[in-house]
């Protein structure tokens, strides 16, 4: 799995910077999200015996409705420790195995992080949707790199993210009193479709609906519905 994800690694921290580099200028920023996407998929991650396990979540929703269809919890040993904007080499290999958990590819994909909001444009986000093919947007709760005033107040109020005269994402207000999120393409969507789509997937919370789902079961604060289909923990 780390092989396939990270080829062309050497394992060293200049090396993932380097390979940051090489897939950055992969990533696509050219929408290619489905009018009507049937399912909608939402992944985030959470650690376990003191950060040894990786605990990546992943729910598939319907497209229209964000009925919940699936979850899955796949669980791998935590392969490099925590590094400042070297999110994907923690965490991709354990969200790229609750990917293929999933009943269905999804259609679109959000993950909880950044997409090209980071300083070699190459976020979780982007690097999962390199590494997949699919359609993906990042949501992050903070920022990463660049500036960006206030938005204001109300829900879907926004403004643009600079870094280095780039604009890289979104500060969003997505609930009142509430820190903006930064969001953020990942991959196969443009910088007005990222916002597009977080604002249509917002339901009154922080968090859209995936990634909000994920991070329940991410961070173990709350179970799915009884009646939604589990699938099987790794």
């Amino acid at each position: 799995m780390t092989r396939h994800v990270f080829a062309g690694w050497d394992g060293s921290i200049a090396g993932a910077r380097a390979l940051q580099e090489r897939l950055a200028a992969r990533v696509v920023l050219e929408d290619r999200v489905p009018a009507a996407p049937r399912t909608i998929a939402g992944f985030d991650v959470g650690f376990e015996d003191e950060g040894h396990t990786t605990r990546a979540a992943a729910v598939l929703l319907e497209g229209t409705s964000l009925q919940l269809i699936a979850s899955t919890v796949q669980r791998v040993p935590t392969s490099m420790p925590y590094v400042p904007g070297l999110l994907s080499f923690r965490e991709l290999p354990a969200l790229v195995q609750a990917l293929e958990f999933l009943p269905q590819v999804p259609d679109l994909v959000v993950v909880d992080g950044q997409g090209i909001a980071h300083p070699r444009r190459l976020g979780i986000a982007a690097h999962f949707g390199v590494v997949t093919g699919l359609p993906t947007l990042g949501v992050a709760k903070q920022v990463l790199c660049g500036r960006f005033e206030a938005p204001g107040p109300q829900p879907g109020e926004h403004t643009p993210l600079i870094h280095r005269g780039e604009q890289i994402g979104w500060a969003l207000r997505s609930k009142l009193r509430c820190n903006p999120l930064i969001v953020s393409p990942g991959f196969g969507m443009t910088m007005d479709g990222a916002l597009a789509w977080t604002r249509a997937l917002l339901r009154g919370y922080r968090l859209p609906e995936p990634t909000r789902l994920a991070d329940r079961l991410a961070s173990r604060r709350g179970p799915m519905p009884d009646d939604t289909p589990q699938l099987p923990l790794a």
